[in-house]
């Protein structure tokens, strides 16, 4: 496996940074009545994973938008169950992203959704603050609307900045110095049958 070659620029940010790596996902993730545009990217894992999950099961394409429906407490015991889930599912049932506001434009914004009647369109430095400040992750049961037959099944949690998600940015925070701007840590775990 070929190490990706890093360019030399200097990278300002952790947006910049994202966009030197794989493009995984971009669209809404919903909380309640507001929506926040996300672009995500992979930090490790198997892309895999992201095609079999995040699809629209009735209709079959991509899905466009994650609604949070529940919280995960960042406790000790309930995050040594994420890293057991992500060891169970090396190496290619999980997926570890990096969330960063998704720009109205630019690359990786190319079908991004129409926000819904009644959804607020909110930045997502906001959900970052609400989750810090719960001190949980969110938690999306994958996929969404139910799995039908063999469909394989699986979870998304969504971490804000805690020592859990800066280990997966080690890179970036070797690269950067400093991790400054709101992001969040997305992982996905496939079911173990």
């Amino acid at each position: 496996l070929e190490e990706p070659k890093h360019e030399t620029k200097k990278l300002k940010n952790l947006s910049e940074y994202a966009q030197t790596l794989q493009l995984g996902w971009n669209g809404l993730l919903v909380l309640k009545n507001s929506c926040f545009p996300t672009s995500m990217h992979i930090l490790e894992g198997d892309q895999g994973v992201l095609t079999g999950l995040l699809k629209d099961h009735t209709s079959g394409s991509k899905l466009t938008q994650l609604k949070i429906a529940q919280r995960l407490r960042l406790d000790q015991p309930k995050l040594d169950e994420v890293t057991r889930r992500i060891k169970q599912g090396s190496p290619n049932g999980y997926a570890v992203l990096l969330a960063t506001q998704a720009t109205p434009s630019g690359p990786g914004t190319e079908g991004m959704p129409t926000v819904e009647p009644g959804l607020q369109r909110r930045l997502l430095r906001n959900l970052v603050s609400y989750l810090k400040q719960k001190q949980a992750a969110g938690v999306i049961s994958l996929p969404v609307g139910g799995s039908k037959g063999r469909d394989s099944t699986g979870m998304l949690y969504a971490f804000p900045p805690c020592d859990f998600s800066q280990q997966y940015l080690q890179s970036a925070l070797r690269t950067l110095g400093k991790l400054e701007e709101e992001h969040m840590v997305i992982v996905i775990v496939r079911d173990t049958a």
